[in-house]
């Protein structure tokens, strides 16, 4: 099994807009990785995320391009303060290639808990925009596979 965690790409300032939407490079670096991720034929059973507008906007453009079996879901524990053993529970018991879509510190402290055992131990050092590959063989042993961040996409 393989979760992907997504860090959202770059959003506007909550002073420009309070919903922090995604930034026109935002968008442009999600899709970039969105496309790089189709080409290598990247698909996934969901596609979840926090419910704030830059990761709903981020999760869309992911699913679109990736083709998920079904549509985007907001769910809950994703926001970054929340609780990283809410998802590694959920994580440890899915059948389902899953992507993850949420914030820092969050998606940083999920990483090293599936990674080290330890939310506080930095394993993974996101970038906005950007999607790391964790695969389970089914003993509950994470391992990185790949990572892939806008700028390491030519275009």
């Amino acid at each position: 099994m393989k979760v992907y965690l997504v860090q959202h790409g770059e959003a506007k300032t909550e002073e420009k807009d309070p919903e922090r939407p995604l930034s026109k490079k935002g968008m442009k670096d999600v899709q970039k990785v969105a496309a790089f991720l189709a080409g290598a034929g990247v698909k996934v059973a969901r596609v979840l995320h926090s419910g704030k507008k830059r990761a709903l906007e981020t999760a869309e453009i992911l699913a679109t391009s990736i083709g998920s079996e079904r549509k985007v879901d907001e769910v809950g524990g994703l926001k970054p303060l929340d609780d990283p053993r809410i998802w590694f529970e959920r994580i440890l018991k899915a059948k389902e290639d899953t992507m993850l879509v949420g914030h820092l510190p969050h998606m940083s402290r999920l990483a090293s808990l599936l990674l080290k055992g330890d939310a506080e131990r930095n394993a993974v050092n996101f970038k906005q925009g950007s999607v790391v590959c964790l695969e389970n063989p089914g003993d509950g042993n994470f391992s990185v596979e790949w990572m892939v961040t806008p700028e390491l996409i030519p275009g």
